[in-house]
This record gives structure tokens, C-alpha cells and sequence, in this order.
């Protein structure tokens, strides 16, 4: 287990922003940086990192945390994992403290995948690099494609040699087990997978290694020319590009992504130094693909082969693509090369300046390339005309919609009103299905998966809450008897009262209110002093019970702790809901524009100042909600001895009662609120 102190130092240490700009392209906005959502698909940015308060928050999704959390749920990694990747990224030593026995399987469990895909590509390096035979055909093979040793090394690249078993026999002499080799896709039958092969290790966006593909070096007929791992818990062939973790950086600087489809083509592009470029490995393009460029840019030009016939072929994938929302470009290459032959040919500046001069609008691109093949054919015309409309209905905004009608009225000599209602029609079709699939996904989950703190409190809960019953009549202000409900309005509506309590804690706790008192010492040794020590058994809502009780701990351990003490807790729990009060408060924040103009709040202090006001008044809603369920309990409970003429206990509870209704009218007139007597 990682120790309490090496935890606390790569949470001092790791800045937020740095992490999440290794994955998405974030843009300063004020103080904080904004940015495309990872996690959920969207076409204005919500997703928005706070340096100062060191955590990010979408706030169209709802998902948040720190950057330990952004880890965890971006790269599906347990919590270890994700603070081994930042201790490894800053250079921090990790200590351990000793690990149960189930902690340890647990982790085995967790990193024994990587493991051994590690441990695979350092053998099939050291076969490259150490043996005669490697040196002579694998090695061989990647000078004559020109790559230096600097880029093999950097890529990871090696050799499978034509064993039978090799890998196998070293990885159980040093100890990992059969089944995680196979589960790996390293070997199958009691054999390795691959053999007699060169070997492109395929890395994730972290670096790691998830795969390998492996390219034969024979004329074997039978042999597939290029094998790849089999999917496993961490290979996704359909959510991983190739190259994508030596190249997302450059593709945020240059904020546009080159699409190619072999290893070779990536590689020889990177050492030339066309670095923001990546491989679908000879797959059709995927929906997660896309998404996964779309973290770093919107823009992707695909480099094409000079082959007519299999871009046509290619063409008919793409339409999956522009529903992502990202601007596609095509490029063409010369007849008979590739991204790798036509870069040696012509260097890289020509290169790269053919890429600028050739790129091509994918809609306009296919209109002129299928129209070519349809001139004097109605019939051929016809289906070109239901392919292209097709494809220009899969592109989510209505103005680019609009623009490529028009332009493909005018090509194609068509009435452009004819061509929209066309295309409305599959709108309604797409929108249809679209409906269909998120009725069924509901059902599946039947909530979503973000639950606001406050969204379980309705605003009829709260209203109801807040106009006063009348605890000796038992009706409420609309003079309905509310007896058999209004413990459950009660609980509901002091859940909110709780969670507002805890949000002025965790944003303000450590904050001056008077004299040398924090706002937290304000708050919890008022409350203790008013239910008499026994305040955490007044609490509905768990977290914000467990995050009271702690507070409590730390003010009696003389401790002072910041808003980051809960938003980078080990509870998930806590941690979420700390994340969500704190991100809560960016949403009010003053604009940094109207200071550039010299416009400043004349009526009220600005949010992140105000505490003292907030925890003043959050204090007193908090006591008067809970003093009238004191009321109600109380009021029950007479009624039941007045049943039972029991006249000692009840002169108790009426003296009880009539205190703490003047306790009620004293903390209503604080707040200025109207309670019915």
C-alpha cells in the first residue's frame, strides 16, 4: 500500500492543469481553463480546471475531481495505479507501507495485464537488439525502412523470433503466470502468439503498453502480413490509435491531427518530424477513435494512399466521423505511394506542403469524386445523391448543414430546397433511432449516472419546507393537517440545509470570521453547543454526517484544513461531493472582464469574500430547520401522553416545547422569515 506520506506529497505536488493538458487541449478562460468534455460528448465546452483550486468540473456531465480522480476514470486505473502514473510523471519515489495479503492480490490483479505487456516488449527489444538472428531480419528490416536506432528505441519497436515459445519459457522462468500471459493475448495453445515477426508495441494514452502488432518477415501465403493482440481488459482495438501517446501533444500545438493507416507510415512521419500524426492500424475509423482525437483538436485530415478504388470503399466509413462534430479533411496521394514512400521521395517540406495545397472538404471531396463516376447515368447520379445527402444529414450543426446543401445543390445542379427535404427526412429518421436508444439506455440504468448534491430535493420539498407548520394545530401554512408528512418534508429539506452547511465548511472553514475564530470553529462549536454535544445524530445526509464528525476530529486535534483535505480524500464519496460544493462556487464568480472596465458590485461583496454573511445565515437556516423538527418530535409526543393523561411527563414536554418555539421565533427574526405561532 502507497504511504500517507508519499500520497500527500504527489497531491501537494501535481498541478491539475498539466495532467489533464496531456490528454485534452484546454483554452485560458479568467483564472481557470476550459476545454471539450472527455467524458461525454459535446460541442461547446463545459469542462472547466481550476489551478487555484486544483481540480476540474463538467458542468454538463457532472463529472469531477482531482487529478487522481481524472486518472482513474479517463484511464480506467484503481486508485494505486493512478498515483503510481503521477508519482512516475514528477518524479516522486513512492513508499510502501505493508500490504495485506487481499491488497496484494488486488493489485496483482490490477497491474498483472501491464505487467506483462511490459515485460513482453523488453524481450522482443532485447531479441531485436541482442541476438544474431533478431539484428540480421528484424533489425535489418527497419534500417532498409530507413528508421534510425533512436526512433526504434523510442518506439519501442522488436523482433519475435521463430520459436516456438521463447517469450513463454522467460516470462514463467521469472515468474508470471500462464493465465495472465494468455489473458495478455501473448500466447495461445502453450505457444507464443507471436513469432517471426517485428513488433510495433501499441501504447494508450499514459504510455503504457495494451498491445502489440506484429508484421511477418516471410513469404508464409498462409500468414496474415500483420497480427494483432487479441482484445483484452486493457486492448480495445476499436478505442485505440497507434502512435496516439507520442503524438497528442503536437496535435494540441498544431491543433489538427493526420490520419494514416499503417505503423511504418506513423513512424517515418514522426522521425521526419511530422509528430501530430497517428493510425487507425488498418481498421476502419471508429466512433471512439475520433473521440479520442477530438480530446487533443477538431481538426483530422486523412492521408489516403493513391488508390481511387479503395478511397471510394474508405469514403462510405467516414460518415461516422462527422457525427463526432470534428472538421474533416482528405488528402490524396499520388498514385501508387504511400504516406512513407511519398515523405522519402520528396522530403519533408514538400511533403508537408503537398498536405497543405491538396487537402480537401470530405463532403466536397466525395461529391467531385463520386460525381466523376455518374456523368451521363441518371441511375448511378441518383444513388450518388442519396449517398452524399446521407452523409451531410450525420453533421450535428444545422449551419454546416445548411452550407453543404447549398454547395451540393450547385455541383450536382439540383433544387435546394429538394435537397433539404431530403435531408430532414433522415433528420427525423436519425432522431427517431437516437430517442429509441436513449429510452433503452434509461431503462438499463434507470438514472443517470451524475447525481447533483441538491437534485434530490425538489423544489415542492423546499417551498413546502419552508412555509412553517403550525406544530400545535399540526396543519402547515395552507391550513392542511401535514402531521403524517411532515417529518419525510423535514428530513428531505434538511438534507439540503446539511449539504449547504457542509459547502461553506469545505469552500470557507479555514477563513477568519471574528476575532481568531474560523468560520469551521464558528459553525461546529455553535452546534455543538446547541444539541448539546450530541449533533451528529440530528444528520440525514451519511456524507455530510462523516465529513462533520471529521471536521470534528481536526478542530479537537488543533488541526486547520483547506478545502483540498476533502477534495482529495480516499472516500470516493466525500471526495465527489467535495468536488461538486467547491466547483459550485466557480459558477458565481465575477467576471474578470467587468474589472477591465472598472464595473464592480455595489449591492453585494463578491461570493469567494462573503463568507462570513454565508456562514452566518447558513448556521441559522441550519438551526431553524432542525428546531422545528425538534418541534414536531416534541409535539407528537405530547399528543400521545395527552392520550394517555400521563400529566408529569407532559408538563415536561410543554415547557420544553415552549422553548423551543421562543428558540424558533429568535432564530426567525435573524433571518427575517415569518413563522406561523
Amino acid at each position: 500500500m502507497i504511504s500517507q506520506k508519499t500520497i500527500q506529497t504527489i497531491f501537494e505536488t501535481v498541478k491539475v492543469e498539466d495532467i489533464i493538458e496531456d490528454f485534452i487541449k484546454l483554452t485560458r478562460r479568467g483564472v481557470n481553463y476550459i476545454g471539450l468534455c472527455p467524458f461525454h460528448n459535446e460541442k461547446t465546452p463545459s469542462f472547466t480546471v481550476s489551478p487555484a483550486k486544483n481540480i476540474y468540473k463538467c458542468f454538463g456531465c457532472g463529472e469531477g475531481g482531482n487529478a487522481v480522480n481524472f486518472i482513474m476514470n479517463l484511464e480506467q486505473m484503481t486508485y494505486p495505479e493512478a498515483l503510481r502514473y503521477l508519482a512516475n510523471k514528477y518524479n516522486i519515489e513512492v513508499e510502501e507501507d505493508q500490504m495485506t495479503d487481499e491488497q496484494m492480490a488486488q493489485i496483482k490483479l490490477s497491474d498483472s495485464l501491464y505487467v506483462v505487456n511490459q515485460f513482453a516488449q523488453e524481450h522482443f527489444v532485447k531479441q531485436l537488439f541482442e541476438t544474431d538472428y533478431g539484428k540480421g531480419v528484424g533489425l535489418s528490416y527497419f534500417k532498409q525502412r530507413g528508421f534510425r536506432e533512436e526512433t526504434i528505441r523510442k518506439f519501442g519497436l522488436g523482433f519475435a523470433n521463430g520459436g516456438a515459445n521463447d517469450m513463454m519459457q522467460e516470462a514463467l522462468q521469472k515468474g508470471y503466470e500462464e493465465e495472465v500471459l494468455e489473458k495478455a493475448g501473448l500466447i495461445k495453445n502453450k505457444r507464443d502468439f507471436f513469432r517471426n515477426r517485428v513488433q510495433f508495441p501499441i501504447h494508450n494514452v499514459s504510455g503504457k503498453v495494451i498491445g502489440f502488432g506484429g508484421r511477418i518477415l516471410t513469404t508464409n501465403k498462409k500468414a496474415p502480413k500483420y497480427l494483432n493482440t487479441p482484445e483484452s481488459d486493457i486492448y480495445n482495438k476499436r478505442k485505440s490509435l497507434y502512435g496516439v501517446y507520442f503524438a497528442r501533444k503536437e496535435i494540441v500545438k498544431q491543433d489538427e491531427c493526420y490520419m494514416v493507416e499503417g505503423y511504418t507510415d506513423v513512424i517515418s512521419l514522426h522521425q521526419a518530424g511530422i509528430q501530430n500524426v497517428v493510425s487507425s492500424s488498418g481498421t476502419s475509423l471508429t466512433a471512439e477513435q475520433v473521440q479520442l482525437v477530438k480530446r487533443y483538436a477538431p481538426n483530422i485530415t486523412i492521408l489516403y494512399d493513391g488508390d481511387k478504388a479503395g478511397v471510394k470503399a474508405a469514403l462510405r466509413g467516414l460518415d461516422i466521423v462527422i457525427e463526432q462534430d470534428v472538421n474533416v479533411k482528405v488528402v490524396l496521394l499520388p498514385e501508387g505511394e504511400d504516406p512513407d514512400s511519398y515523405l522519402k521521395k520528396v522530403g519533408t517540406k514538400a511533403f508537408r506542403d503537398y498536405i497543405q495545397n491538396e487537402a480537401n472538404d470530405f463532403i466536397l471531396f466525395k461529391i467531385n469524386l463520386l460525381l466523376k463516376d455518374s456523368e451521363g447515368d441518371p441511375i448511378k447520379k441518383s444513388e450518388v445523391l442519396k449517398d452524399i445527402v446521407g452523409s451531410i444529414s450525420k453533421i450535428p450543426d444545422p449551419l454546416k448543414r445548411s452550407i453543404y446543401v447549398k454547395e451540393c445543390a450547385q455541383r450536382m445542379d439540383m433544387n435546394e430546397q429538394l435537397l433539404h427535404n431530403e435531408i430532414n427526412k433522415r433528420l427525423q429518421i436519425n432522431l427517431q433511432k437516437k430517442q429509441k436508444e436513449q429510452k433503452r439506455i434509461r431503462s438499463k440504468h434507470n438514472a443517470s449516472d451524475y447525481v447533483d448534491p441538491y437534485a434530490h430535493i425538489s423544489h415542492e420539498d423546499q417551498n413546502m419546507s419552508d412555509s412553517a407548520i403550525d406544530y400545535e394545530t399540526g396543519k402547515d401554512s395552507t391550513g392542511e393537517i401535514a402531521e403524517k408528512d411532515d417529518n419525510i418534508i423535514q428530513k428531505s429539506s434538511d438534507s439540503y440545509q446539511e449539504i449547504d452547511i457542509v459547502r461553506i465548511l469545505i469552500n470557507f472553514g479555514d477563513k477568519i470570521i471574528e476575532e481568531k475564530t474560523t468560520v469551521a470553529e464558528f459553525i461546529l462549536l455553535d452546534l455543538i453547543d446547541l444539541f448539546d454535544l450530541d449533533l451528529l445524530s440530528e444528520f440525514d445526509h451519511t456524507i455530510c454526517s462523516k465529513i462533520f464528525s471529521e471536521y470534528l476530529e481536526q478542530l479537537k486535534a488543533n488541526k486547520q484544513i483547506g478545502n483540498n483535505y476533502f477534495v482529495n480524500h480516499s472516500d470516493p464519496q466525500i471526495a465527489k461531493l467535495a468536488v461538486d460544493l467547491v466547483a459550485s462556487m466557480e459558477e458565481y464568480e465575477f467576471s474578470s472582464g467587468w474589472e477591465k472596465l472598472n464595473v464592480f458590485l455595489n449591492t453585494q461583496v463578491l461570493p469567494g469574500v462573503n463568507h462570513v454573511a454565508d456562514a452566518k445565515s447558513g448556521i441559522l437556516r441550519f438551526k431553524l430547520k432542525k428546531i422545528e423538527r425538534m418541534i414536531s418530535k416534541n409535539h407528537k409526543e405530547l399528543k400521545l401522553l395527552q392520550s394517555n393523561n400521563e400529566d408529569t411527563d407532559m408538563l415536561i414536554l410543554m415547557t420544553v416545547h415552549q422553548r423551543l418555539m421562543d428558540k424558533r421565533t429568535e432564530l426567525a427574526k435573524q433571518l427575517n422569515t415569518v413563522v406561523l405561532r
